[in-house]
């Protein structure tokens, strides 16, 4: 099967703007169909301070009420979304931004918990693979903001980790699924503040005798969970690793490649 890349870039990446329009350089010049998946970085954080709209984060998942709600879906979707698609397109590459309630992409449910109230987040349901697919054999790009919605008229926050693992798995009955966790380290590391620690395979295995022992640093526990349930749902490969070595992250030859 023809390969398909779904990367995930990661807010600090965002944030930084010479690194994300190097990163989006080697995005560019990756030959073949592609998605991008990214998050909002700090920018929507800035912006509900300016407004004096209070933010609580509970283990970095943002409590979504119904005024960061709309400033999420105005940076998310808005700005950072069509900054990125515009870049593309300055680099050569025929780019299109949607978020997941255009052509119903994505749609999800409002997140249910016994204890927390999340507000306005959302879980996933369904992958509109058939829409991804026009795109995809049109030779164009897409640029996937991180705002779904529950078919009803609500739009929901959803984690970009989880909607690229989905889109991953969405299309894995039709491509060869290859997808790319990118973020600022050099992949999973076994001492968080050594960037030659990189483990360069993981299997299910190795990740609980890491985790049981306290090795995995907590942030990227949800990005492994992630990419194991992908590789369990039949997503081909899946790579953690530094958004500046992209082309190396696509071969294998850095990062951390997640095995079953």
């Amino acid at each position: 099967m023809e390969p398909v890349y779904i990367i995930k870039i990661s807010g600090n990446i965002i944030d930084d703007e010479q690194r994300l329009h190097a990163f989006l350089k080697q995005f560019a010049a990756l030959e073949g169909k592609k998605i991008l998946v990214h998050g909002g970085g700090k920018l929507a954080s800035k912006m509900a301070e300016q407004m004096a709209i209070p933010q609580q984060m509970i283990d970095g998942r943002r409590i979504t009420d119904a005024d960061t709600l709309r400033i999420v879906t105005m940076v998310y979707a808005g700005y950072i979304n069509k900054n990125i698609v515009a870049t593309l397109y300055s680099c050569g590459t025929n780019a299109i931004g949607l978020t997941g309630a255009d052509g119903n992409a994505i749609l999800a449910h409002k997140r249910k918990h016994p204890v927390i109230d999340y507000g306005y987040v959302g879980d996933v349901d369904a992958v509109n693979a058939e829409l991804l697919q026009q795109f995809l054999e049109q030779n164009t790009a897409i640029v996937v903001a991180p705002i779904t919605h529950d078919g009803k008229g609500q739009l929901l926050n959803t984690n970009a980790d989880t909607i690229a693992q989905e889109i991953a798995k969405s299309l894995s009955g039709f491509y060869q699924t290859i997808l790319v966790y990118s973020f600022e380290k050099k992949g999973v590391l076994l001492d968080v503040n050594d960037d030659t620690s990189v483990i360069a395979t993981m299997n299910k295995e190795k990740y609980g005798q890491l985790k049981a022992a306290g090795k995995i640093f907590a942030g990227m526990i949800p990005k492994l969970d992630n990419a194991f349930s992908a590789i369990d749902a039949g997503v081909g490969k899946v790579i953690i690793g530094q958004a500046e070595e992209l082309p190396l992250l696509i071969n294998t030859i850095s990062g951390t490649t997640i095995e079953k």
